[in-house]
């Protein structure tokens, strides 16, 4: 069963830290809503814990405050050059949220949190089944890789789009509005690793 929004939030303390390091560099809301195009309103709501940010939210957010997004996923600094994540502590580390609950997107679970300093993100993906008319587009610089384990996965971008398949794989450049549906009568589950160019 999965654990509440608000659970998860607490567990991470992702807006927590967020703030926490957004007041260590000297930086105002203003400014880092300048940095980032988003709202005042988002960039608060998001730091008492009120929102979860999705990957292209967070990839900014990132950016703005000048560390890498595995930042806000680590316990404490970790210098290892190499981690292991056992299946059993693999952590759920964020969602899209939506104003309408029923828009339900994507579940993240983080494959190397503990390692900082990496140029790449690899999660497993959960996507939900949800209608065409329902896809939030997102972009952030860099690029995403995708193998998909489970289900079938809509990929959706430009004016194009793909139906992938379990073992199917995907390579693009995410700074392109992309979006992702599972179709058919379950999630699907994928490998995805983003890498964030600065």
């Amino acid at each position: 069963m999965k654990k509440d929004v608000k659970e998860e939030l607490r567990e991470l303390n992702l807006g927590q830290k967020i703030r926490e390091l957004r007041q260590r560099k000297g930086m105002s809301l203003q400014v880092m809503a300048e940095r980032t195009n988003l709202s005042e309103p988002l960039l608060s709501q998001i730091e008492s814990e009120v929102v979860a940010p999705p990957v292209a939210t967070l990839l900014k957010i990132s950016k703005a405050l000048n560390v890498n997004i595995g930042y806000f996923f680590q316990e404490e600094a970790s210098g290892k050059r190499a981690v292991i994540v056992r299946k059993n502590e693999r952590k759920q580390v964020f969602r899209r949220i939506h104003e309408d609950p029923s828009r339900v997107g994507y579940y993240y679970e983080s494959l190397a949190y503990p390692k900082a300093d990496k140029h790449m993100e690899p999660f497993q993906v959960q996507f939900a089944v949800k209608k065409k008319e329902d896809l939030l587009f997102f972009n952030h610089k860099g690029e995403e890789f995708i193998l998909v384990l489970e289900g079938q996965l809509e990929f959706n971008y430009e004016d194009e789009t793909f139906l992938l398949e379990p073992g199917d794989s995907l390579y693009f450049d995410s700074s392109i509005p992309h979006a992702f549906r599972a179709v058919g009568k379950k999630d699907a589950l994928a490998i995805d690793v983003i890498y964030s160019a600065d």
